[in-house]
């Protein structure tokens, strides 16, 4: 099942274009002269940070170390692969080729953009030293963000439903958040209560849904990558969505370069939020959360595909035997959807944004 959003004819792109355009092209380097909240920040746990190392070389003179500063560093750098009998296995023309965003401590995209969200709050000023940061999430975002905190020497408070398992509960307490159980149902009574809480708590409100700085990581760091490994040697991009962060942020980056780029938003069939306008159970996580979410920009996706659980799972299943990639459910997700628009003639070289990894241990 698909929808057109025909959003770029001669007056849209004339006005969505330039509209972000600077905010776009500000490029990921920028995002390297914030200044690393890992690098500086004094850490409460396990001791205080030692002074960073600058120009580190060989003692027989053979050039610098490849020592990083910080494992922040390497998450940000994600490596763009084929995935030839994957793409064989389905009779297709040439190879669908995926972002591997799941370098991280959480195995997630989120690692980058909980850490890079911290740092511009802290650019800004509105995050300071020891303040606690609160968020509504029992998710991969949450535990993203408890990691975070517990490197920078912040308190994590974490609003979760009453009926999260108690596994699960105890997975983010051992992150180090704290949890605060609530009866409230639906995300909009979760984000009130974790607004009171921020106010009660002096703390520093992530928003994760709604904040603008979700975005802004893809805009500096997934859209540059993308453009960097790829040129213009792909044609679609193929993203699921979850909070809208990446798919806004990544779109808005590489239309700026490129507005005949297609971007193919992904959600579960069970729960079409966007293309449907119904919701329901499903069992993708990271994308599908029942309903649109402030940070999606529509007027920067081309089509809107879904995909059910069983072939998500299936495709994560097979691309793991077939190329040797742990993605994930979601990852699963966007491979369908691509073998769905390359069946349609409707993109011959697309890319799949892999926003996490399965665990095999």
């Amino acid at each position: 099942m698909s929808r057109e959003f025909h959003v770029f004819s001669a007056a849209q792109r004339h006005f969505f274009a330039p509209f972000r355009f600077f905010r776009a092209v500000s490029c990921f380097w920028r995002l390297q002269g914030v200044q690393r909240r890992s690098d500086c920040a004094i850490i409460k746990k396990p001791g205080p940070l030692l002074p960073v190392e600058q120009n580190l070389h060989r003692k027989d003179g053979g050039g610098p170390l490849a020592i990083l500063q910080s494992y922040y560093q390497d998450v940000y750098k994600c490596p763009v692969t084929r995935l030839p009998r994957y793409s064989g296995h389905y009779g297709l023309e040439s190879a669908i080729l995926a972002y591997l965003d799941f370098g991280g401590a959480t195995g997630t995209c989120k690692d980058g953009v909980a850490e890079a969200m911290l740092a511009f709050a802290t650019e800004r000023g509105d995050l300071k030293p020891g303040m606690p940061v609160v968020e509504a999430s029992s998710g991969s975002f949450g535990a993203a963000l408890a990691v975070a905190c517990a490197t920078t020497g912040h308190d994590c408070i974490l609003v979760v439903p009453s009926s999260l398992p108690a596994e699960r509960k105890k997975h983010l307490q051992n992150l180090g958040a704290r949890i605060v159980a609530c009866n409230a149902h639906g995300r909009k009574a979760l984000e009130h209560i974790a607004a009171d809480t921020a106010a009660r708590y002096g703390a520093y409100y992530t928003n994760y849904f709604a904040n603008d700085d979700n975005p802004e990581y893809h805009r500096r760091v997934t859209g540059p990558q993308i453009l960097k490994a790829c040129g213009d040697s792909i044609d679609a991009v193929v993203i699921g969505v979850g909070s809208g962060g990446t798919i806004t942020g990544v779109a808005e980056f590489l239309k700026a370069w490129n507005s005949m780029i297609r971007v193919v938003a992904v959600e579960p069939s069970e729960c079409p939020a966007i293309s449907g306008g119904f919701v329901g159970h499903h069992g993708i996580a990271g994308i599908g959360p029942g309903f649109v979410p402030d940070n999606y920009n529509p007027y920067v996706v081309d089509t809107v595909l879904t995909v059910s659980t069983a072939d998500a799972h299936q495709a994560a299943r097979e691309v793991l035997f077939m190329d040797g990639v742990p993605a994930c459910t979601s990852a699963g997700a966007t491979l369908a959807a691509a073998v769905q628009l390359m069946g349609t003639g409707k993109s011959k070289r697309p890319l799949c944004v892999f926003a996490g990894r399965r665990m095999y241990e």
